[in-house]
């Protein structure tokens, strides 16, 4: 076993104060962290390509930490450098999709919370998952979107699915994050990285379809190939292969960490260096050019590296 936990997930936005309040006031999330990187540090930390930052250009960031029960998010706005917005014609099967699932105590309520709050909706309205599905009948979900457009759910396991924690007695109504999810091209593919390679465990696998399942993910005629991933401890990760259809777009090539649907998954493995020197042998090269130790004080980590996982999402190694 290579990996110790899944830590948390970061997210590029548009606006911070924006969407501080958006993920505050809407999902009841604290903020815990709030800083600001300047020149050379900023330009590691972003860790964009050489040819979009210019030597006189001086990057600012400004990085804010969020915590929702245990789990916490990351969301980084480039004061300096702007980005380009997610695309206006995104879809749920398109490969740079990856939402946070967070975990509601009363599905209804929140629901109405939502709709109070005028929130963006992929999905009309919560669905039920169905019986016939022994994985995740009766799980209840829906999606919806941040200001900037990026993918969030809303999920409410009833008794005897997903974590025991969930089914803890409380007055909270957003409990905490359960998994991230992305979109692949070839759950054996992204397998072999994330179990293999890295050492997470499959913990289920199940396909949904019907009419729930398109009503979910706003693609009609969807039936998608799900593997939840674990580690010993964090956040899960789940494996969305859609096996119909099958036009969504993959990752754009160009992607940087400056495009607002660009997504980090924090891991800590016991090793940075062998972990790397393992997926660079399997063809996994990282996805910085220069890797610089971490600010341990701010981040509390030893070293960070950046890799692409097979479809192009961004994952960052470190260890303690």
């Amino acid at each position: 076993m290579s990996i110790n936990q899944v830590k948390s997930i970061a997210m590029t936005v548009a606006d911070m104060d924006r969407s501080i309040e958006f993920y505050t006031t809407v999902l009841a999330f604290t903020k815990i962290a709030d800083r600001q990187v300047i020149g050379v540090e900023a330009v590691d930390e972003s860790c964009l390509s050489a040819d979009r930052v210019p030597q006189a250009t001086k990057i600012q960031l400004r990085v804010v930490e969020l915590q929702l029960g245990n789990e916490t998010i990351e969301l980084t706005e480039f004061l300096t450098l702007k980005g380009r917005p997610i695309p206006s014609d995104s879809r749920s099967h398109d490969r740079w999709f990856q939402h946070i699932a967070i975990v509601v105590s009363d599905m209804d309520r929140a629901y109405q919370h939502l709709q109070q709050h005028r929130v963006s909706q992929t999905s009309p309205n919560p669905q039920t998952l169905p019986a016939w599905n022994a994985i995740a009948g009766g799980i209840q979900a829906m999606y919806f979107r941040d200001p900037d457009g990026r993918d969030l759910e809303l999920i409410h396991f009833p008794p005897g699915k997903g974590d025991p924690k969930w089914q803890q007695p409380t007055d909270a109504l957003f409990l905490g994050i359960d998994h991230t999810a992305i979109v692949v091209a070839d759950t054996s593919a992204s397998r072999a990285f994330y179990c293999d390679l890295l050492g997470m465990k499959l913990q289920q696998e199940s396909e949904n379809f019907g009419v729930e399942q398109e009503l979910l993910s706003g693609v009609a005629n969807a039936k998608v190939r799900i593997s939840s991933l674990a580690a010993p401890t964090g956040l899960g990760i789940e494996l969305l292969e859609y096996l119909e259809p099958i036009d969504g777009r993959p990752m754009p090539p160009d992607t940087e960490s400056n495009d607002l649907w660009y997504c980090e998954t924090t891991l800590v493995v016991a090793d940075t260096m062998d972990t790397v020197d393992r997926l660079n042998t399997a063809n996994f090269p990282l996805a910085c050019a220069e890797v610089t130790p971490s600010d341990t004080s701010a981040l509390e980590f030893d070293r960070d590296f950046l890799i692409l996982d097979p479809d192009g999402h961004t994952i960052r190694l470190v260890d303690r």
